[in-house]
C-alpha cells in the first residue's frame, strides 16, 4: 500500500495567509512563508497554495511567494487560483511550482483540462471541485471560492475531469470547510469511488479521528489540512512568526484566540495518530 499524503494547504489573499469558514469571513493569520517553512521542516509531504481571490480578479499574484517557497522547501508545491490559460500555467511552473490546480477556468472551458494535461502531463494538472450539498441531496460544484453556482453535478464533473486528463482531484466540502466538524466522508467516498485518479479530501477536520475516517471510510488518497495545523502553529509557535504581518491580526495577540471545535495538531501529531491506527504514511 502506498503512503497517504498529508498536504499543508495555505489560502493566500495578497501577501497574507488567511483562513475562513465555508471559504468566507477570511482572517489574516500571518505570513505564508513562516507557516510553509515550518510545515516543510516538520513533515508535510506537499504544500498547496491557493489564491482565494484570484478568480474574482482574474489573476494569480503568487509568483513572488512561490519563488521564495520553492527555494526553501524541497517538496512538491501545488498552486491554484486565477489560472486561466496555458501561459498562466507556464508562469506558475517557471516561478517554482510543481503542479497547478484549476477550478473556475476548467468548468467554464473543460477543454482547458485536456489542453493543459497534454502539454504539461496529467501529473501536473489538479482540478479542484468545491461542493455544496443541495436540498435534494445531490452535490453541486461551485466556482469562485464557493461563491457561484454552476448547476454542475459533482460526480458527473469528477468523471469528466478524469476523462479530460487531470491527474488528481481536490474535493472540498464548502459546507464543512473551517468548521472542525470533520470531512464530508459521504462526499469524499462518492467521488473517490467514481474515479480512478487520486482524490484529495479537503474541508472540515477538527480532530485526529477525522483524518482516519476520511481515509478509511471516505477512500481518500491524501489529506489537505489547514485550520488544524495553522492553529497549532499560532498556539505554540507564534514567536516564530514575522513581526511584519499585514492586516487585522489583533485577535491573534489578544490572548483570547478561540479555535472552536478545532483541536490544534501538528503534522507530526497527525501522522503519529494515523500510524497508530495502522494507516500508512511517511513518519
Amino acid at each position: 500500500m502506498s503512503n497517504y499524503r498529508i498536504i499543508a494547504r495555505l489560502d493566500i489573499k495578497g501577501p497574507n495567509l488567511v483562513k475562513g469558514i465555508h471559504l468566507e469571513g477570511l482572517r489574516v493569520l500571518g505570513k505564508p512563508e513562516d507557516f510553509s517553512r515550518f510545515y516543510y521542516e516538520n513533515g508535510a509531504d506537499e504544500l498547496f497554495y491557493q489564491d482565494v481571490v484570484a478568480s474574482l480578479y482574474e489573476r494569480n499574484s503568487l509568483h513572488d511567494i512561490i519563488s521564495v517557497t520553492a527555494k526553501r522547501s524541497f517538496i512538491p508545491l501545488t498552486v491554484g487560483g486565477g489560472i486561466r490559460s496555458i501561459q498562466d500555467i507556464k508562469d506558475v511552473l517557471r516561478a517554482g511550482a510543481d503542479k497547478v490546480c484549476i477550478n473556475t477556468a476548467a468548468i467554464r472551458n473543460p477543454d482547458f483540462i485536456r489542453d493543459a494535461s497534454r502539454k504539461f502531463g496529467s501529473s501536473t494538472i489538479v482540478v479542484a471541485i468545491e461542493a455544496i450539498k443541495q436540498t435534494d441531496g445531490r452535490f453541486e460544484a461551485f466556482v469562485d471560492n464557493g461563491r457561484e453556482h454552476t448547476g454542475t453535478d459533482v460526480l458527473e464533473w469528477a468523471k469528466k475531469v478524469e476523462e479530460l486528463g487531470a491527474g488528481e482531484i481536490v474535493i472540498t466540502s464548502v459546507d464543512r470547510e473551517g468548521t472542525g466538524l470533520g470531512y464530508d466522508v459521504e462526499l469524499t467516498r462518492s467521488v473517490a469511488t467514481a474515479v480512478s485518479i487520486p482524490v484529495i479530501a479537503h474541508g472540515g477536520p477538527g480532530k485526529p479521528e477525522h483524518f482516519t475516517a476520511v481515509l478509511q471510510e471516505g477512500k481518500a488518497d491524501a489529506l489537505a489540512v489547514a485550520s488544524v495545523i495553522h492553529y497549532d502553529f499560532i498556539a505554540n509557535r507564534q514567536s516564530d512568526m514575522s513581526n511584519k504581518t499585514e492586516g487585522n491580526t489583533l485577535f491573534l495577540n489578544s490572548g483570547r484566540t478561540k479555535f472552536g471545535k478545532i483541536q490544534p495538531n501538528s503534522i507530526q501529531e497527525i501522522k503519529s495518530h494515523l500510524l497508530a491506527d495502522q494507516i500508512s504514511c511517511r513518519p
